[in-house]
């Protein structure tokens, strides 16, 4: 049996605790929610999928402990902070060093990556004033050999052209993060397998 399945099905969240999670922070009265539950309940927004990606994490998390540089995004201790984990993101030590990283940047992106780099149009060269370690570009690049993809964090806001000029306020964390850190697959399609696979892909690229 599918091991995430079996967590999910297993009960880790009831959909009554779920419900309560959620009435707390979605504005919609409880019949309008059931009916989003019922309606979408396979979709990583929904209840299943909301559980299912805390699952997800956690088998990463447990899978890439003994891995030296790799760390999985935890919920912060500070009890101010409850993440909801809707993205599945991890961090790469710039000492770590990937297969192919001496070629990272060599190559302008040619296909669309939206706002994991803010590219919005064609350019002419491959490196901007805000792009990730070497490492982790070459970690995209061989993960997408291997058919997974494994895009950097969301480029910061004011590091967009569209956003060019308009007014920030920063401690700067959030250009350090994108420098290191990588979005791993998660959602309702992906199974137990798939996650060994791509673990198993991320120990191989590691030189």
């Amino acid at each position: 049996m599918n091991e995430i399945e079996a967590v999910l099905n297993g009960g880790d969240m009831t959909f009554e605790e779920a419900v309560e999670y959620f009435r707390r922070r979605i504005p919609v009265t409880a019949k309008v929610f059931y009916s989003i539950a019922y309606d979408y309940r396979v979709l990583a927004f929904t209840v299943s999928g909301y559980s299912k990606l805390q699952i997800l994490r956690r088998f990463y998390e447990e899978l890439l402990a003994e891995v030296p540089g790799v760390h999985i995004h935890r919920q912060p201790a500070d009890p101010r902070y409850d993440a909801n984990f809707w993205l599945c993101a991890a961090t790469l030590d710039e000492d770590v060093r990937i297969q192919g990283q001496e070629n990272a940047y060599k190559e302008v992106v040619k296909t669309a990556v939206g706002g994991a780099a803010g590219v919005i149009h064609a350019v002419d060269t491959a490196v901007t004033d805000c792009q990730p370690n070497e490492n982790i570009e070459a970690l995209r690049v061989f993960m997408l050999s291997k058919r997974v993809e494994c895009r950097p964090l969301w480029k910061p806001m004011h590091k967009q052209p569209v956003y060019a000029g308009a007014p920030i306020y920063t401690n700067g964390i959030e250009e350090q993060l994108f420098k290191v850190g990588f979005c791993l697959p998660a959602g309702p399609c992906v199974t137990d397998d798939d996650v060994r696979y791509i673990v198993d892909s991320i120990k191989e690229a590691i030189v």
